[in-house]
């Protein structure tokens, strides 16, 4: 068991440096002056020179990179010279030192993102820590509702197999899962926060965290976290719908299912106890991978209803080309996703007997 957790996270690493790299190189290759975009049209050539050298944008291609993967690097090596766009500052990369060789250092930190090209040097860091937590809130409301609903609505869905009702969700299913959640962002804020916004009191856009009406505080704004949550839920209802329904059906044709029968035991008795928990495994792999790619499915939903998340900050970045932003982001939520992923197949091979089994041999 020990052997499969190193191998998975040792995986999971490779992966990381690998979405690194791709990430680096395409954003590198895309056409524009980094030093242009961080000053704007008020620039002249010798500004432009200095940027460049400063933050390195007139080194070659391969030493950009490594420079790079560097500062992404929990140990890292810098330079003892102030002039050097390496060079080593408490305020720039935290951290501390461990020790000097010849004209470097070898510091010990956390993964540094760079700055920003349109925040005035604000940290890319600083501008993720202060929405992701928004879009994790969100994506785990969705999950828990998609989960709650999915599991109760596939259940009766496999118990009345080709009745009514069960016809009815697979409907339900099929369009939820074929519907394009920006649309559904579309379709539920004008419906919901303007057409009935007399019933539901519910606002077309907003945040979880709101200015008040003197402009003077930050308030919890609960209702607005509603509307996006549903929709970035509909699809994983969907989802877990179909599975839930296909594996109690499997279940429940099953010999010791018809032996529990045969005793007497009564059928909610069977599906609480024997059914559902056997039918699970797939389930947990599948909101596994939702979960995670909520994240990144949150990107245009959070725009569309005005969320402060970091799908909402992407857009925002895309807009005006602040690529250390976007490549931040998106590492951040390929983190997230592998990493949610090699957690789910070590539960998955510690809850399934039968890999556990192979795993021991």
């Amino acid at each position: 068991m020990f052997n499969f957790i190193f191998e998975k996270f040792f995986m999971s690493f490779i992966t990381l440096i690998g979405v690194a790299t791709l990430v680096f190189f395409l954003f590198t290759v895309l056409p524009g002056d980094p030093a242009q975009m961080m000053l704007d049209q008020k620039s002249d050539s010798e500004q432009l020179k200095i940027l460049r050298t400063k933050f390195g944008f007139d080194q070659p291609i391969s030493d950009q990179y490594f420079y790079y993967m560097n500062d992404l690097s929990f140990i890292s090596i810098h330079s003892l010279s102030k002039n050097h766009f390496t060079s080593y500052s408490k305020n720039k990369y935290g951290g501390f030192r461990l020790f000097k060789i010849n004209d470097n250092i070898i510091v010990i930190k956390f993964p540094y993102l760079r700055t920003s090209y349109q925040k005035r040097g604000k940290k890319v860091l600083t501008i993720i820590s202060e929405t992701l937590p928004n879009t994790v809130i969100l994506a785990i409301t969705s999950i828990s509702i998609a989960i709650f609903f999915g599991l109760f609505l596939g259940i009766i869905s496999g118990y009345y197999k080709d009745q009514f009702i069960d016809k009815f969700f697979q409907i339900f299913s099929m369009l939820g899962m074929s519907l394009p959640s920006f649309f559904t962002a579309i379709l539920f804020s004008w419906f919901f926060g303007y057409v009935l916004f007399d019933y539901t009191n519910l606002n077309m856009t907003g945040s979880l965290y709101e200015l008040d009406d003197y402009g003077e505080n930050y308030t919890i704004n609960i209702k607005n976290l509603i509307l996006p949550s549903l929709v970035l839920g509909i699809r994983p209802i969907a989802v877990i719908v179909q599975l839930m329904r296909s594996q109690l059906i499997e279940e429940l044709s099953k010999e010791y299912i018809v032996t529990a029968k045969s005793k007497g035991l009564p059928m909610y008795r069977i599906i609480y106890f024997h059914a559902i928990k056997n039918s699970l495994n797939p389930i947990i792999t599948a909101v596994s991978g939702w979960f995670a790619s909520l994240l990144a499915g949150a990107v245009f939903v959070e725009y569309i209803f005005g969320w402060r998340g970091l799908g909402k900050e992407i857009v925002e970045a895309l807009n005006t080309l602040d690529i250390p932003v976007i490549i931040g982001s998106v590492l951040v939520i390929a983190t997230f996703f592998i990493l949610i992923n090699t957690l789910v197949d070590i539960i998955y091979a510690y809850l399934d007997p039968q890999v556990k089994t192979n795993l021991n041999q």
